[in-house]
């Protein structure tokens, strides 16, 4: 028991670090272009930028995670149904497809934005597109955890709090596929916008989980 209430508190703290870092970058990134052409002129513009912007975004999911990996370990209440299990685990490799994304984009993309290089541009925001499908899931795990969290009884966050997380996620893992799939810019906004208040929302849940011993019953005397 006592490990598995070390190991929720030290993913809690880890979950906020990320949520800080990853609204931080979101903030800095903004929606994406459905035209590649003018995608690659707003790097252009300034590719140290968005190298760094996108460097903390690697940094945040790595520690996304080990947030998840270290939930997993943990075998605390959060993971107690096969659907928490799964949504932690799909949280885990979610980040994990996506935080190549961010490495590719603050070395290669940048470098190729920055030298004018359209066919080295084109492959890797191709392979960075494609990776970033990962973030897709990573926002659907956070709805089911969110969505389980406004179930149980031990709660790090309010009820209202966790469904608009739910509301956050699904958005989210709508937006990408409108935006990057289907070209649609509103659902750009809408992922960014929808990722940033469920970034949010698990830097309020990791600050909880952080502070609270999970799923344990307060002994009388």
């Amino acid at each position: 028991m006592a490990n598995t209430e070390e190991g929720t508190r030290v993913a809690g703290v880890w979950l906020a670090i990320a949520s800080i870092l990853l609204a931080g970058a979101l903030v800095g990134h903004g929606p994406i272009d459905p035209d590649m052409g003018r995608q690659m002129g707003v790097i252009t513009d300034d590719p140290v930028r968005w190298a760094i912007i996108h460097w903390v975004s690697a940094v945040a999911l790595s520690l996304f995670v080990l947030t998840g990996l270290i939930v997993l370990a943990a075998r605390s209440r959060l993971t107690e149904a096969w659907w928490t299990l799964s949504a932690w685990g799909v949280l885990t490799v979610g980040a994990l497809w996506t935080m190549t994304t961010a490495v590719a984009e603050a070395t290669v993309v940048s470098a190729a934005a920055a030298a004018g290089d359209t066919a080295t541009f084109e492959a890797w925001w191709a392979f960075s597109e494609g990776k970033a499908n990962g973030f897709m899931f990573l926002a659907l795990a956070v709805a089911v955890i969110a969505g389980n969290e406004a179930q149980t009884t031990h709660r790090a966050t309010p009820v209202w709090a966790s469904y608009i997380a739910v509301v956050a996620g699904i958005g989210a893992f709508l937006g990408w596929p409108l935006g990057m799939w289907l070209g649609v810019t509103l659902g750009s906004f809408v992922w960014v916008v929808a990722s940033l208040v469920m970034s949010l929302w698990t830097l309020w849940f990791g600050l909880g989980l952080a502070r609270t011993v999970i799923g344990v019953r307060p002994r009388n005397g």
